[in-house]
C-alpha cells in the first residue's frame, strides 16, 4: 500500500512539474503572446496625400481630332436627348442632356474662324432656347415638339458643320 501510494505522490508530482513547465512555456512563446494581445484599430498602412489643387492635363490632340472628338461627343448627347424626348424620360436628365450638348457646341465654337462661330452661335441659340422650352415644360405637353426641334437641330448641324467642310475653317 505504502507503495502505490508513493507511486501515486511521484505520478502527481511529474504532471504538475509538467504541467508547471508547459505554461511557463506558453507564456514566454512570443506566438502565443501576439495571439492573445489587442491588436490597434488603426491601420500600419500609409495614408494617401491629399490633392488640393487639380492639374489639368493638356490634350496631345490636333485641332482636327478635337473637332471631330467634340463633334462626336455633342452628337451622342443630341441622340441621347432626342430618345429621352421620345420615351418620356425623367425632365433632370433631359435638361442634362441639353446642357451637355450646348458645352459641347461651345467646345466646337472655340476651334472654328468668326465666320463659323457666327453661324455656329445661332444654333447654340436655338439649343439655349429648347433646353428653356423643356424646363418649363414639366409635366411633358410639349414634348413631341421638344423632340421634332431637337432632330431639325441635329439635322442642321451635321449638315452645315461636317468635318469635310470644316477642316479649312479650322484655327
Amino acid at each position: 500500500m505504502k507503495l502505490q501510494a508513493t507511486s501515486y505522490k511521484l505520478q502527481s508530482l511529474v504532471l504538475v512539474c509538467i504541467f508547471c513547465f508547459l505554461i511557463i512555456n506558453l507564456l514566454g512563446c512570443d506566438a502565443f503572446a501576439r495571439k492573445f494581445t489587442r491588436k490597434s484599430k488603426e491601420d500600419d498602412l500609409p495614408k494617401e496625400q491629399m490633392v488640393l489643387v487639380p492639374e489639368e492635363y493638356k490634350s496631345n490632340l490636333t485641332k482636327e481630332e478635337e473637332y471631330r472628338q467634340s463633334l462626336l461627343y455633342w452628337k451622342s448627347w443630341q441622340d441621347e436627348l432626342i430618345s429621352s424626348l421620345s420615351t418620356g424620360a425623367n425632365h433632370k436628365k433631359q435638361i442634362d442632356c441639353v446642357s451637355e450638348a450646348i458645352k459641347n457646341l461651345m467646345n466646337l465654337r472655340v476651334l472654328l474662324n468668326t465666320e463659323m462661330q457666327k453661324k455656329l452661335d445661332g444654333y447654340i441659340i436655338q439649343l439655349e432656347n429648347l433646353k428653356e422650352s423643356i424646363s418649363k415644360d414639366v409635366y411633358g405637353n410639349s414634348i413631341v415638339n421638344n423632340r421634332m426641334t431637337a432632330e431639325r437641330i441635329k439635322r442642321n448641324i451635321l449638315r452645315d458643320f461636317p468635318y469635310n467642310k470644316m477642316k479649312d475653317s479650322l484655327v
